[in-house]
């Protein structure tokens, strides 16, 4: 009889009571539903990139005895070419020699593109006339030869336009790049005036290739 009694009590519980209970279980089915969406909302994800960017090294320097290689960077402060004559007390006919180099230093990262041209002049330089070359090796005399930068009877005040030549870089940051060797040749003319003097300065421009 208890039992008996116990069953018709669960079979037949108030409908009210059954409906609150499915509305309650709606009502937690919709909550899961939210948290679902929002559980499918984390899924993504992203990469970032970064560069880092900065500039080499770049720099030619110059010798006049084919050793110490130093910096001439201003019109003000050139390299003084060690002529095998006095150069200030030239006759007629006279020919005079000096060497010159240029190089990259150890830290420079590019090679280069060199061009030749008239940085200034000063006084008297009439009658005047020169010639560059690009010998093998360092040194300056009547009988050194190589490739002509500039041709024989150039004024000594001008450069051709386009007179250029290339500079390899070494390995930096502990060698320097190989030497280009240059050798001015001036002569003086039939014309050349009495007491005459003059300065002429020339630049080697290096830009990185």
């Amino acid at each position: 009889m208890d039992e008996k009694v116990e069953g018709t009590l669960d079979t037949t519980r108030p409908r009210g009571l059954r409906s609150q209970k499915v509305r309650a279980l709606m009502a937690g089915g919709l909550v899961l539903g939210v948290g679902a969406a929002i559980t499918l909302a984390a899924w993504n994800d992203s990469e970032f990139a970064q560069g880092s960017f900065g500039t080499g090294a770049f720099n030619m320097v110059g010798s006049t005895d084919g050793t110490t290689y130093t910096d001439h960077a201003t019109v003000g402060a050139p390299a003084t070419l060690a002529f095998t004559l006095n150069p200030t007390l030239l006759a007629p006919g006279d020919v005079v020699y000096a060497p010159f180099a240029v190089r990259l230093d150890a830290a420079t990262t590019n090679a280069a593109v060199v061009t030749i041209s008239n940085a200034a002049s000063s006084g008297t330089v009439t009658d005047l006339t020169y010639t560059l070359i690009q010998p093998s090796a360092f040194g300056c005399a009547a009988d050194t030869t190589g490739t002509a930068l500039v041709p024989a009877s150039t004024a000594v005040n001008t450069v051709p336009n386009s007179t250029t030549f290339n500079l390899a870089k070494g390995t930096p940051p502990t060698t320097a790049g190989a030497p280009v060797f240059l050798c001015f040749k001036v002569t003086a003319g039939a014309l050349i005036a009495p007491a005459q003097t003059g300065t002429v300065t020339w630049q080697f421009a290096a830009a990185s290739q």
